[in-house]
């Protein structure tokens, strides 16, 4: 699929989605193998192109194609490159209540680079793709909650 940009705003008019139908394309994804920078359901994806894919399959394009990043959690924060992106294009909300829908991004450990993300199901669980593992709906645990740096939500979902 070509690449265009699109901002949050025009993509919004694509159609009148809910959290239902974000939870709903999440869930498409379970099963897809894990791939460094891949974004295609059934085929291959890390936790970034799942967010991708979601938003294509709402929005009907890409925002913009993702410059290359590495998949080592170990970074140490400096340019928060998912922050960044996720302020760009999402919307941000407060990160004390979480619902289904929403994009969760996470810090592996303080004072580390966020470099993982993926999409709320419920308020107790989540979509999410990790490498050697295929994409997956998980329990958001203690653990996992601990390490949120960010809650988004998709542009003009009710």
């Amino acid at each position: 699929m070509a690449t265009v940009d699109v901002s949050p705003t025009e993509a919004c008019g694509a159609w009148m989605a809910s959290s239902d139908d974000v939870v709903r394309l999440a869930r498409a994804w379970i099963g897809t193998p894990y791939h460094h920078q891949a974004s295609r359901c059934g085929v291959g994806t890390d936790c970034l192109g799942l967010i991708r894919g979601v938003w294509r399959e709402l929005y009907g394009s890409e925002v913009q194609q993702p410059i290359a990043y590495t998949r080592d959690w170990s970074s140490r924060a400096g340019e928060e490159l998912l922050l960044r992106a996720a302020r760009t294009y999402l919307v941000e909300l407060p990160p004390d209540v979480i619902a289904a829908g929403q994009v969760l991004v996470f810090r592996y450990r303080c004072g580390f680079a966020a470099k993982h993300c993926g999409l709320a199901t419920s308020p107790v669980a989540f979509v999410h793709a990790m490498e050697g593992v295929a994409v997956s709906e998980v329990a958001l645990t203690s653990w996992w909650r601990r390490r949120i740096a960010g809650v988004f939500s998709f542009p003009g979902i009710n």
